[in-house]
């Protein structure tokens, strides 16, 4: 995670904050500090703080006071969603539950003293870390972009003020311009998908701006729910979207900014929208706390503990763990299944076998929705897929709109969930 001078502005008040909070001389009860405030740690901090009922002191740093959640962000760009229906706040789980929650950057984990540095100067000790930082990108993945570079061409990939500067430049796209999409190779994180947000633009473009033109210039050869994208583009967008597979070119790209270009494969497109989404890696205090291996942090899918340092516990999109993807319903199982095993590791309760699902919602087009999920369990070597579905190509409309209803109350669900 970068540090920006905006995040900074607050973190006297942040530090005041965890200074307050009751881990000073005396603490007689455990401490759990959990980095990272989305789907994996909001859910592990409420579900920790409320299975101990006050026996364990839960400390949760999050920077953002508002947190915007991936999935649905895309929905957002799409149009069928406000922002604001996908902001929320941290007060419950302050209020109700007890929960420590400190907005500053989490910038060093001293393993041997159990601490977390913040950026405003405090340090919090702990019993058990939990790491849920979500992603940051790999240096260099794409050639002739950084961060930097994020304003003119955004990855929208933190969702929030990327997402609406992604939204208004589709939106102030010119009459018949084009929309360029870089998309990432495996792994990578999902939500928000890369190609239910190709078909979000495009669902935006053909009502404002008909005669544009999407191209997706992708290193890989093939995707989740494919046929069901191109059949869902071909039925409502057609013409309007070209994907670029790596035979043609798609992984061989480099972009210019400040024209606006992007190369494939020796070739210039001129751009007047693009979406740049690099190769990722796990959030860097990972890999500051020294618990990578290569990209990714490896954990034992039977409690999410590392394999590196057995006092911390990684879930989420920052995790090697085996089967499941990188999703938001995949961080709250996993979660759960973690909360469970810091409970049993400091408070002497039960600890039951891990169990994992996930499901994936995209929206393709009005009422249009499509889906793929599993089941999951851990075993000693990974959590290992045991059955999965996925949507069918020709599904009638009355289906497709039940799986798209279905994933709204999925959504009030996981926040719920989350937040309290």
């Amino acid at each position: 995670m970068t540090i920006d001078r905006r995040s900074l502005l607050g973190a006297g008040v942040a530090a005041a904050a965890a200074l307050q909070a009751p881990m000073v001389l005396g603490q007689t009860r455990p401490r759990v500090v959990v980095v990272g405030g989305g789907a994996g740690g909001a859910t592990a901090a409420r579900y920790i703080a409320k299975g101990a009922k006050g026996a364990i002191d839960v400390t949760l740093v999050e920077p953002s006071r508002s947190y915007y959640t991936c999935f649905f962000s895309n929905l957002y760009i799409g149009g069928f969603r406000e922002l604001s229906s996908i902001a929320h706040s941290y007060g419950t789980l302050a209020s109700e539950y007890g929960i420590n929650v400190v907005h500053d950057w989490a910038t060093g984990i001293d393993r041997d003293a159990r601490t977390v540095s913040l950026a405003g100067g405090a340090s919090l000790p702990y019993d058990r870390l939990i790491l849920s930082p979500g992603i940051d990108f790999i240096d260099g993945a794409v050639e002739g972009w950084d961060v930097s570079a994020q304003n003119k061409m955004p990855h929208a990939y933190k969702a929030g003020s990327q997402s609406e500067l992604l939204k208004a430049q589709i939106e102030a796209m010119p009459e018949g311009g084009t929309f360029v999409m870089v998309a990432p190779p495996n792994p990578y994180r999902c939500p928000p998908g890369p190609y239910e947000r190709v078909s979000m633009v495009a669902h935006v473009l053909k009502e404002r701006n008909p005669t544009a033109k999407i191209i997706v210039a992708d290193p890989k050869p093939k995707f989740s729910k494919m046929a069901l994208f191109q059949e869902g583009w071909a039925n409502h967008y057609d013409g309007m979207v070209e994907w670029i597979g790596p035979d043609f070119g798609g992984g061989i790209v480099s972009v210019n900014p400040d024209a606006m270009t992007v190369n494939i494969d020796g070739e210039d497109v001129k751009a007047d929208a693009c979406n740049v989404i690099p190769a990722m890696k796990a959030g860097r205090i990972c890999e500051m706390a020294g618990i990578t291996e290569g990209n990714w942090a490896p954990v034992d899918g039977r409690t999410m503990q590392s394999r590196i340092d057995e006092n911390i516990h990684v879930l989420g999109d920052a995790c090697a763990q085996g089967d499941m993807p990188k999703s938001g319903f995949s961080a709250n199982s996993q979660a759960k299944v973690a909360a469970m095993a810091v409970r049993a590791a400091l408070t002497d309760s039960k600890m039951f076998p891990a169990k994992f699902s996930n499901t994936c919602w995209s929206l393709i087009g009005t009422n249009d929705g499509v889906k793929v999920g599993a089941t999951y369990e851990a075993t000693e070597e990974k959590i290992a897929k045991v059955d999965g579905f996925i949507s069918q190509t020709g599904e009638d409309a009355e289906l497709r709109q039940a799986t798209y209803e279905e994933s709204i109350g999925w959504y009030a669900g996981i926040t719920k969930d989350m937040f309290g």
